[in-house]
């Protein structure tokens, strides 16, 4: 199937730089934010998508849509809403979503869309804005094997590889919520290791490449501990505000599914306090100073 035209909606940090390797790919691109000067400056920066004032003016009938959004109801808003792109597209249209959302919202909205003839399909992703830019995101995906099949040139574009988790469309999500928990709790194991060596007169930033080139030699060891070690936690490249969102959706599928994880409580307990100390915009690895701060290095 023909993707000529993409609407992409959502131009935060990661977004941005997703859209823009599409339009470099030569796909024509209509952009959506809610806040229209984000979409402005993503197209004084020398893209050259066309900008749309809603969501149903980015996509086209029978057209793709992806979206790349904070939040659930930001996700439901641009879909449902008055002028959401559920109507729009219309049989024949293709809703990606690669946002960080509960599977029961993927499932309601696949839904939505199959009795209108349309497909969706959850694509969510793993990396940084940097992995974004330079087309490094792994994509978890599920839904139809038509929506899989469609979205598969639009996925190669944005990541280095795409991994399939069956029909489920909430199945996706649950992975991504597994993947974002499992790294939080790599950055509090890592933090409380940090605070503990301070804390006996061992340079942090040495600990943390001893371990990220030794027996943690990995990308989230190597890359979060250092981001630790420094505690270089501005600008933030995922805000802990977000992080807690995806803790607290990581406690309702745990509670849905009778699921105890003693380990997410902790987390969240951390977030929170994080977010009390009005750090909800810092880089969700800001948890460490929490640690500290228990530990009396701060």
């Amino acid at each position: 199937m023909s993707t000529a035209h993409i609407g992409f909606l959502g131009l935060g940090s990661m977004g941005a730089p997703m859209a823009r390797n599409l339009l470099d790919s030569g796909l024509a691109v209509t952009v959506y934010n809610r806040t229209r000067s984000v979409a402005e400056a993503f197209g004084s920066a020398g893209a050259s998508a066309s900008i749309a004032e809603t969501p149903a003016g980015a996509v086209v009938e029978g057209g793709i849509a992806i979206t790349m959004l904070a939040n659930d109801a930001a996700l439901e808003d641009v879909t449902l809403g008055p002028d959401g792109i559920l109507q729009q597209l219309g049989k024949g249209g293709l809703h990606i979503s690669m946002s960080t959302v509960s599977p029961e919202t993927s499932k309601k909205l696949a839904a939505l869309h199959a009795e209108r003839g349309s497909l969706f399909l959850s694509a969510p992703v793993f990396g940084r804005p940097e992995a974004a830019a330079a087309k490094k995101l792994w994509i978890c995906q599920s839904g139809s094997n038509a929506a899989k099949q469609r979205a598969k040139a639009i996925l190669d574009i944005l990541g280095q590889g795409i991994h399939d988790f069956g029909e489920d469309p909430g199945a996706a999500n649950v992975v991504k919520l597994s993947g974002n928990f499992m790294i939080l709790a790599a950055i509090e194991t890592m933090a409380e290791a940090q605070a503990l060596a301070e804390k006996n007169g061992i340079d942090r930033t040495m600990l943390a490449n001893f371990f990220g080139q030794t027996i943690f030699s990995c990308p989230i060891y190597q890359n979060y501990g250092r981001t630790l070690a420094e505690r270089a936690f501005e600008p933030a490249g995922f805000k802990l505000e977000l992080g807690m969102k995806d803790v607290r959706l990581v406690r309702d599928v745990a509670e849905a599914s009778m699921v105890p994880m003693p380990l997410a409580d902790l987390l969240h307990a951390r977030l929170l306090t994080s977010l009390a100390k009005k750090r909800g915009k810092q880089d969700w690895t800001a948890i460490e100073l929490v640690t500290a701060e228990d530990a009396a290095l701060r």
